[in-house]
């Protein structure tokens, strides 16, 4: 398996990525052009973080895969820095699969794209409306819309939103007076800040993005202001029927306290569909920790195996 650094373009913004190409023997795929999948990172990671680790280990079954960091955010361009833009998180996919198409390696009809976390719901999105993509993969899917409106649980007070919003366009005047980018801190500054503001899952999420367990110095530690009205008034799910009849496995831990979500994309998706459980697991678990991680590559790769092994232009739609 080799790791390539290379760039492509997304709506005028050149994005990095690492791309991963297995060797001969590292599956049964056949000599010449092999299936591919596009996987995207979760909401303030990068390449380098838990897209690249599915990336390689799924490089590692055959697959050419292509981690990238999305456009504003890790190596990629784009200003202001740190902005979360869900329709252009949505055109860095597509960008990814338009990339993919032209290399050489690459069988341009077996593409799928893999979303992690925030992913997880763009992909979707994208994943709806690129009939290029023929097998779509989760991981602890979240919409970052319902993550922002209603909290990770779903049971966020709705005051929290509005009050964002009310900080949301006061930056946007702030910025139109010459104030400069207005951008708010990701991560409370310990663990026990982040237990009595967010619970086990924002521990989980400090301990992964803020420890030596998987911090990276590219990876976004604040958002923009202007982040905010752009991701509250997205719908991850809203076209999510629109995949059908090409499959989509969405892979959920059994603890995570976001996988509501999960189960309400599942249930808007006409199918063929399949919802994984991984027991044990919560929502981060399934970024980095082995145990959780190999069971869930080891289903992603027969999913994309299977789903990826012939497939033609009339896959994609009805009759």
């Amino acid at each position: 398996m080799m790791r390539t650094d290379v760039t492509f373009a997304s709506a005028g913004l050149k994005l990095a990525g690492h791309l991963y190409t297995p060797g001969d023997t590292s599956s049964g795929e056949a000599s010449g052009p092999r299936p591919a999948i596009v996987v995207g990172h979760p909401g303030s990671g990068v390449k380098e973080q838990a897209a690249g680790l599915y990336a390689r280990r799924l490089a590692e079954r055959g697959f050419v895969t292509l981690a990238y960091d999305a456009a504003f955010q890790g190596e990629s361009e784009g200003t202001p820095r740190g902005l979360e833009d869900p329709a252009h998180r949505i055109e860095d996919i597509k960008a990814a699969v338009s990339y993919l198409a032209t290399r050489e390696e690459v069988d341009a009809d077996r593409i799928g794209a893999l979303g992690i976390c925030a992913s997880g719901g763009y992909v979707l999105s994208a994943a709806a409306t690129d009939h290029r993509v023929k097998a779509v993969g989760t991981v602890s899917a979240a919409d970052i819309a319902r993550q922002f409106r209603l909290g990770a649980d779903g049971a966020q007070d709705p005051a929290v939103i509005q009050g964002m919003l009310d900080a949301a366009a006061d930056a946007r005047t702030a910025e139109a007076l010459g104030e400069g980018v207005q951008s708010f801190q990701l991560f409370p500054d310990t663990a026990e800040q982040a237990l009595a503001l967010g619970g086990r899952h924002a521990v989980d999420g400090f301990e992964y993005y803020c420890t030596d367990r998987a911090r990276h110095p590219r990876s976004a530690k604040f958002l923009t202001w202007s982040s905010v009205d752009r991701m509250v008034a997205f719908d991850a799910f809203g076209f999510v029927d629109l995949i059908s009849p090409r499959p989509l496995l969405m892979i959920v831990g059994r603890e995570a306290v976001t996988s509501w979500m999960s189960v309400e994309a599942f249930q808007k998706a006409r199918g063929p569909k399949e919802l994984h459980w991984i027991d044990g697991a919560r929502h981060v678990d399934l970024y980095d920790k082995d145990e959780y991680v190999t069971p869930a590559v080891a289903r992603l790769a027969d999913f994309f195996h299977t789903r990826l092994a012939s497939t033609s232009r009339n896959d994609t739609h009805p009759g």
